[in-house]
Order: C-alpha cells, then structure tokens, then sequence
C-alpha cells in the first residue's frame, strides 16, 4: 500500500482532490513532503500542510511556487530557520511592484510576508532577502529602507551599495544616523555617489569609508571638498594613493599632496596630465626637492633614487608634450642612448598608460604589449620593432615584425592586449 502511495506522489499522475487529502493526513512525512512539493496540489492542501509537524513538509511548501500567499505569510513566522529561509529565496520574486498600500488582499498578503521575512531574527534570512532584492528596480522602498538600516552589515552591505531604490534623502538619513561600521564604505562603492553624499561620507571620521570614496572614480566629490580632504590626509596614508590617482585634481590639491605623499607616489603626481602647465611645473619643483631630500637624509635611499629617476623621466617627458616636442625622433633618439627610463616614460604620456604598467609590460617582456602599447601612442611600427630589440631585449626570433609599416596585430588585439594589461 505505501509503494501504491509513493508511485502516486512522485509518478507524476493527477492526483484529484480527494486523494490529496488523504495522502496530506498519511503517517508518513516523506509521502507528505513528497506532495507538498507538486504543482498540482489544491491551495488549501498547501495550506493544510504549512502547518505540518515535520519541518521537512513546511520547507517542501514553503519553496513550491503555487502554495497560496495565506501559505507564506503562515510560514513567514515558521520556528525552523530552513522554512523561512526557503520562502525568503521564493518570495522575493514576488516581491518587485508590492507596496505598504496594497488593496488586492492576495498581494496584501505576500506583501506581509515579505515585512516578517526582512524583520526575522536570523541574519541568514534577512541577508537573502538583501541579497536577492538589492538590484530590484521595484522591490518594496519600505522593505528596503529595512534591510538598508538592518544593524548586521550582511544584511545592510548589498542593498546601501547597489539598490536603486534608495534616494539621495535615504542615504543621507542613513549616513546621519550613525550606521553599523562598514555600512559608509558599502555606500561609498556605490555605482554613483552624487555631490550631497559625497561631502556627507567625506564630513565623517570614517576613515575606510572615504578611502573607499575617493578611490570610487565615479563618485562626485566637489572640488571644495577634495581639497578639505588633503588638508586632512597628511597623516592618514590610506588616503594618499586615492587622492594621488584621483581623477580632475586642483592644482592647489596636487600641490599640497607633493609636500607629503610617499616617494613611490610622487611619480605619480608629476605624471598627471590634467594639470595647468604652470602648476604642473610648481608641482615638479616640489617632488624635485622632496626627493633630493629623501636622498639626502638617507631615507629610502634606493628606492628613492629609483623614484627619483622615474619621477625626473616622467616630469621631462609630460614637459616635452606640453610644449609639443614629444615625438617620435626624441623618443628614438633617447633609445639609442640607452635612456630606457625616458622611453617608457614617454610611451607613458603618450599612450596614457600608466608607468606601472608599462614597466610591466618592459620586466616580462611581453612582444604583444609593447606593440599595443606603441599603437596606442601613436608611434610607428618600425619603431615598435626597435622596442622589441633594445627596450625589451627579444631574440628577433621573438619579434612581431611590421609588414610594410603595418602593425603585426589588428586593432581589435591591440585593444584587448590593452584592456588585459589593465591599461
């Protein structure tokens, strides 16, 4: 009689309403579980059997995407962590246009559920709620706002960094409640920080939380604001490296990081091309010094004459494409003298690649880089050929070689040689 039973349950045939109700009352919760799970059961049997002694039942119900929302919100306030936590991974697809003012009694109902689901106390269940709506363009303002506030940053984490339900006025309200430790940081990765939410991340002491801003290239911080940061920063070197490679720097803030930033990012100052060629100038002469200095009291000694170098190639080379005297017979003048450290200064400018990675490029000797790279200069490809056996000491059997002063690798490759680089 039980394998006639099981056969029934799991053989995929219709089951009329009759012998649902039976098998729902069976002893055994394995046939029970086993019709808790079908498509074709009667709402009212989903709903007999939500209240089920064994948890396995609820859990089988509270994940069958036909059980009726009195179901849900029944097991909304389920006491297995496993029950809710399965109708939390469901309901959230029925979550996108619900609202606190529902008059449809049915959606009323899910609507509910969902309200429990992101109060449960279980961090596990709120966080799949979180992580499931937080991209949701019509998830429930209240229930986010929920999750948002949520005093677990597993919970809050997703939806202050990626759900566009949130408004500027929300995230203003959040900033100026004094949040859970890292709930700034997650608003400051967001995909766009506007002015206002910005300078109230930035009027914090949340130090991680503006790293985390300044580093986030899409955030609109005000220029008054930047340079109130680079007042502060000069003992806080977490911020150096952001504020250095942060993108529409003021002269004044360029100028002022200069006289306190680390030598390996000095180079990087002296290096920036959005500068006004007088200030760029001013900034040079304070990296000169400082470095002279560093040198000098014996700090860093190596490093900062490798820095020194580096900084004084990348300070001639920009000079030299203001002035618009960077151009090919200087840069191939400047590899037949051997003066390595100009040549991958001037590929720098020229391309907007950064040093790094065009050192990069140089130490592994990477045929297919230094071709795209070139191209991306403007140089030409004989030129590229003469990298090849002078920058990057290739055996010519090693060499990309031009054909009739056409580049060995398509636009298309040399794009994504680029991007693979991380230029």
């Amino acid at each position: 009689m039980l394998e006639l039973i099981r056969r029934l349950v799991g053989g995929g045939r219709k089951i009329d309403y009759e012998q649902a109700r039976e098998l729902a009352a069976d002893q055994d919760p394995g046939v029970r579980a086993e019709l808790a799970a079908r498509a074709d059961i009667q709402p009212e049997i989903l709903y007999y059997l939500a209240e089920d002694s064994d948890a396995e039942v609820r859990r089988r119900v509270a994940s069958n995407h036909h059980a009726p929302p009195q179901a849900n919100l029944l097991l909304a306030g389920d006491g297995d962590e496993g029950v809710r936590s399965e109708l939390a991974a469901k309901i959230v697809r029925l979550a996108p246009g619900l609202s606190a003012n529902e008059q449809d009694r049915l959606r009323r109902l899910t609507y509910e559920a969902l309200e429990i689901l992101a109060r449960d106390q279980i961090v596990k269940v709120r966080g799949i709620l979180s992580d499931a709506l937080k991209n949701v363009v019509d998830a429930p303002p209240e229930v986010i706002l929920r999750l948002a506030r949520d005093a677990e940053l597993a919970v809050s984490a997703p939806v202050l960094q990626f759900s566009p339900v949130l408004s500027d006025e929300d995230l203003l309200e959040i900033i100026a409640s004094g949040p859970v430790p890292g709930a700034l940081s997650a608003i400051s990765k967001r995909s766009e920080v506007k002015a206002r939410v910005a300078d109230a991340i930035a009027a914090t002491e949340d130090i991680d939380a503006i790293a985390t801003l300044l580093a986030n290239g899409s955030a609109q911080i005000r220029e008054e604001t930047l340079d109130r940061l680079v007042d502060r920063a000069a003992d806080i070197e977490q911020w150096h490296q952001p504020l250095v490679e942060r993108p529409h720097l003021s002269s004044k803030a360029a100028g002022k990081l200069a006289r306190f930033v680390a030598a390996n990012l000095l180079q990087g100052l002296a290096a920036r091309q959005d500068l006004e060629p007088d200030a760029a100038v001013a900034v040079a002469a304070v990296v000169r010094r400082r470095l002279d200095e560093m040198e000098a009291t014996g700090i860093a000694k190596a490093d900062a004459k490798k820095a020194a170098d580096e900084t004084a190639a990348m300070m001639r080379a920009q000079q030299l494409k203001n002035q618009g005297k960077l151009d090919e017979s200087t840069v191939d003048a400047a590899l037949a003298g051997g003066d390595h450290a100009f040549v991958m200064a001037a590929l720098a400018v020229l391309s907007g690649v950064s040093l790094a990675t065009i050192r990069k490029t140089v130490h592994t000797q990477s045929a297919k880089g230094i071709v795209a790279v070139t191209w991306k200069a403007g140089l030409s490809a004989e030129l590229c050929e003469q990298f090849q056996s002078k920058l990057l000491r290739l055996p010519a059997s090693r060499h990309l070689h031009a054909r009739s002063g056409v580049f060995p690798l398509t636009a298309d490759e040399m794009e994504w040689q680029l991007e693979f680089l991380g230029a």
